[in-house]
């Protein structure tokens, strides 16, 4: 498996200039759609009992890239540098504002949702390239038989700040200085930054479908044993909090619906990875955990629709 992963960090996907400006806009319009639904007082109700968002946020940013860490860590005789720097990556990156429509479908607390992914999204302006840095550069010391793979976190940083940081504030500011417009145009602007979104999705797939049905066998696992071990390790650290069995399942479909988006906008740069790198692997984690974590996120909400809580304690 190993040699065939190698094959695989030196493959070249095919992504045009256009494609990858067709991203960025389509992340921007999806971050400026969950910048419309903060309001300040979410803000307030945090300070007034912030104990649930507190662990929710450490489970995101602490827990989250700590087991992803440790699992390819592990498995590094197993995975190569690529594959492994491509968990670590999505890992480093906020939560998916699609968490909250899962989180909606299993009747868990949608507001706890949208909180988390919208203070979490501000919080991964500094803790994205900060924990891409740390783990990144923890596995490389950790694993000397692999090849090193250098990028620079301040691009990382100013690439986050462009993509999350301009789209939130404007986002913001705009729902606060004309809610009436705002709440006749945030359903029609969230249905088309999806549509953008997954139509650069389908686009990319039909651009590299022969690459796709090459390794798929092989990214198909590594993706899944990831995201579960996600839901699973994010769901009983909030439980080890006492939380409500709906506040746990919402942490844990939160922490397992990661913005792959902005990781396969990072890889794409070549400012941060300069062609020379093999990246293979890294993009296609990052692509395959973007439909990947739709449909085991959507799974596991309507296996829990379907089975509510009988007690929230």
């Amino acid at each position: 498996m190993y040699e065939a992963l190698l094959t695989l960090d030196s493959v070249r996907l095919n992504f045009t200039s256009g494609g990858l400006l067709l991203m960025n806009i389509a992340i921007g319009f999806i971050m400026f759609g969950v910048a419309i639904d903060i309001r300040w007082d979410q803000f307030k109700s945090i300070f007034k009992s912030p104990k649930v968002m507190i662990i929710g946020l450490l489970a995101q940013f602490i827990l989250l890239p700590l087991v992803t860490f440790i699992a390819v860590f592990l498995a590094r005789n197993i995975i190569t540098p690529g594959v492994a720097f491509g968990c670590i990556l999505v890992a480093a990156c906020p939560g998916g504002n699609v968490s909250n429509f899962i989180t909606k479908h299993a009747n868990g607390n949608t507001a706890l949702a949208v909180s988390l992914t919208a203070i979490g999204t501000i919080l991964a302006l500094v803790m994205t390239p900060f924990n891409f840095e740390i783990y990144g550069k923890l596995y490389m010391s950790a694993s000397p038989l692999n090849v090193p793979i250098e990028i620079d976190v301040f691009d990382v940083a100013r690439t986050v700040l462009i993509l999350l940081g301009i789209p939130i504030t404007l986002g913001i500011f705009v729902a606060h200085k004309w809610p009436a417009l705002i709440s006749k145009i945030k359903k029609p602007i969230t249905n088309v930054s999806m549509i953008i979104f997954l139509g650069f999705i389908i686009l990319a797939f039909r651009n590299n479908y022969h690459y796709f049905l090459k390794y798929i066998n092989l990214i198909f696992f590594i993706v899944l044993i990831h995201n579960a071990l996600i839901f699973i390790s994010s769901y009983w650290f909030a439980k080890s909090w006492r939380l409500s069995f709906t506040d746990c399942r919402t942490i844990s479909i939160e922490s397992a619906i990661q913005n792959s988006g902005l990781a396969l906008a990072l890889i794409f740069n070549p400012k941060i990875f300069p062609p020379e790198l093999q990246v293979g692997g890294m993009a296609f984690i990052a692509a395959w955990w973007g439909i990947w974590h739709i449909v085991a996120g959507m799974s596991v909400a309507t296996y829990w629709k379907f089975h509510p809580v009988k007690s929230d304690r």
